[in-house]
């Protein structure tokens, strides 16, 4: 492919992150600090290649472990902000399931308090979407909604569905999302990475998902492509999650796919910790293995902030910032 120069910095783009995981949001060096800290195991890297969930969840599960205490929720949270911001994040969603981390912390609430005060303290302003489990049962999922809808006043933005979503029934979970629904969080669960197109679209018709996590089946299915571009569902596409899973290559991650489709993309990280690359190095991805212009960059970047639970007064702001840089030749 031969591709155009450009000379506009991806660092000065004005974004917003939409799919980041907590323990997925540590530096590396930070989790060997916190593992030696707390006399934990450090995990082993990541295998290229990997390709089991299995793999990944030890991975993950190994990390989450080192964060013992609300200090280090807050610095991973801190410096998760601080990373984003360099490569030009100017509202940042952090995604937390509080179950896992309860039996260290007394409880869900105190999870969910101790990410809310890490949030607040960032140098970015960052909201929080809780998150249940596809692997846990639908009555837990209630549970975590109502702890959601309760946070709602307190930074709470979203409420949604991570892990695998395989061998499941989407429809068991429509009760905790109308609870968070009734609270006025958005859904946001994960979908169409493992499961078919039709799994995305049960998410959008039987949870009211307003956001769909990964989402990249649905480029497959032009029914499912036309029902997200009319309800403007937006994709969370993370282009470094799928290559070590057989999910997609770099350079077949379906980004044009949905945006000549009308479906609105937002790029994000989901784990950098174990996947290697920042916010900025998501969009150079893109720009280098996909060909994207600087104009279909610029639309990536909208499409996230008004995806996003950010202010209103915040995202017209940066809507211009975008216009902006889209006009500066940054030369």
């Amino acid at each position: 492919m031969s591709l155009p120069t450009h000379s506009r910095d991806l660092k000065e783009l004005p974004k917003a992150q939409l799919h980041l995981h907590l323990t997925g949001a540590m530096r590396p060096a930070t989790l060997l600090e916190l593992a030696g800290r707390h006399g934990i195991e450090v995990p082993p890297p990541l295998a290229s290649g990997a390709g089991t969930w299995a793999a990944f969840q030890d991975r993950y599960d190994a990390s989450r472990a080192t964060l013992r205490t609300p200090a280090d929720i807050a610095r991973v949270i801190a410096e998760a902000a601080a990373d984003d911001a360099a490569d030009g994040c100017r509202w940042l969603e952090i995604q937390v399931d509080p179950t896992s981390y309860a039996p260290v912390f007394g409880g869900l609430e105190a999870v969910l308090e101790a990410v809310l005060a890490g949030a607040a303290a960032a140098p970015i302003p960052v909201g929080v979407l809780v998150a249940s489990s596809w692997q846990r049962a639908p009555s837990h999922a209630v549970t975590l909604a109502r702890l959601a809808a309760r946070y709602a006043a307190f930074g709470v933005v979203g409420f949604g569905l991570s892990n695998d979503e395989r061998g499941v029934w989407v429809g068991d979970f429509s009760r905790a999302f109308q609870v968070a629904a009734d609270a006025g969080l958005p859904g946001a669960p994960h979908s169409g990475f493992y499961t078919p197109a039709s799994h995305v679209r049960s998410c959008v018709e039987l949870l009211g998902a307003s956001r769909i996590g990964h989402g990249t089946s649905a480029a497959d299915s032009p029914p499912v492509l036309e029902l997200l571009a009319e309800r403007q569902v937006t994709v969370e596409i993370c282009p470094t999650s799928y290559p070590p899973f057989g999910v997609h290559s770099l350079s077949a991650v379906p980004v044009r796919t949905f945006l000549s489709a009308g479906v609105p993309v937002a790029l994000s990280t989901d784990d950098p910790l174990l996947f290697g690359v920042g916010l900025a190095g998501q969009y150079a991805i893109c720009r280098s293995e996909l060909g994207l212009t600087d104009t279909e960059l610029a639309t990536l970047a909208a499409d996230g902030i008004r995806a996003s639970s950010a202010p209103e007064t915040l995202k017209k702001t940066l809507l211009a910032e975008v216009d902006e840089w889209l006009t500066c030749d940054n030369k």
